[in-house]
């Protein structure tokens, strides 16, 4: 017989699958929780939802719309720039991207945030409340969305990049690294079984997607690393990466794990912008 994803699972996750469909529990965090607690592979997690779905009198909810870039050609043009994408991978979603921002733009965002910096916080599992970590050393201010018209102009871009709605954006962070300054491996998306990030689920929903905005050059290190996949992309000015944090099902995605690696030699500034599953603010 034909090993199918539902059959290739251990016998105590056919049932547990089973049983929670029984219940009419959301297949989508199904697939989560299989991720998170079981460490399947998320396709092969859907998979078996789906296939125990087809032999149920439930139905799979349809995948649900997720920014994303159109990367069939070399370059996309949006109202008033042409990028260039540069790398993508499709699973998890990851595009590379060069000429996001001009030298100007760039200069101008990191200028206009640096007097506003402070150390930059997490949000705390227990209360959702932002606290300070040793695994976060750099230093970062946050933009209102639409707070200037070089921010207006930038969110306008990144939207049509990703074909988001600007409404479903949270304001721009920009961030400061100096020698030595880091962000450990982490994840952009909400785990809806904490108490603090599920608060912050409340508003605006998951975080959908991540764009890495690209400041300033660094002379050494400074990456963005994706553990997980064996990926590292070097800071360039103007560049940018852009991430999806979920599965077509909106359930987290393991695999967009990463990390501000340590800047050894320069200083590195970035921009990061979220985007929710609903209007945020």
């Amino acid at each position: 017989m034909r090993q199918t994803a539902f059959s290739s699972l251990p016998t105590e996750w056919q049932s547990w699958i089973t049983d929670n469909l029984a219940r009419s529990c959301d297949p989508a965090s199904l697939a989560g929780l299989m991720v998170r607690n079981g460490n399947f592979d998320s396709n092969l997690a859907t998979a078996a939802i789906r296939e125990a779905l087809a032999n149920s009198s439930n139905d799979m909810p349809a995948a649900q719309p997720l920014p994303d870039i159109d990367t069939t050609a070399n370059t996309v043009r949006t109202p008033d720039r042409q990028i260039n994408i540069l790398m993508t991978l499709a699973t998890p979603r990851i595009v590379v991207l060069g000429n996001v921002l001009s030298d100007e733009e760039c200069d101008a965002l990191a200028a206009f945030s640096d007097q506003r910096m402070e150390r930059s916080p997490v949000v705390a599992d227990a209360d959702g409340g932002m606290q300070l970590h040793a695994h976060r050393t750099s230093s970062g201010a946050m933009l209102q969305r639409g707070e200037t018209e070089l921010i207006n102009r930038v969110e306008a871009r990144l939207a049509a990049l990703a074909n988001w709605p600007v409404e479903r954006g949270e304001g721009m962070q920009v961030l400061r690294y100096e020698p030595g300054n880091e962000y450990r491996a982490h994840f952009d998306w909400f785990d809806a079984d904490a108490p603090g990030p599920r608060k912050h689920l409340e508003r605006g929903g998951q975080r959908l997607g991540t764009f890495v905005l690209y400041l300033s050059d660094v002379e050494q290190g400074g990456g963005t690393a994706f553990p997980a996949i064996g990926l590292e992309v070097q800071p360039q000015k103007g560049g940018a990466v852009f991430f999806v944090n979920t599965d077509p099902y909106r359930a987290p995605d393991r695999r967009t794990l990463h990390a501000g690696m340590p800047v050894v030699k320069g200083l590195k500034f970035v921009a990061n912008k979220w985007l929710r599953e609903r209007r945020y603010g």
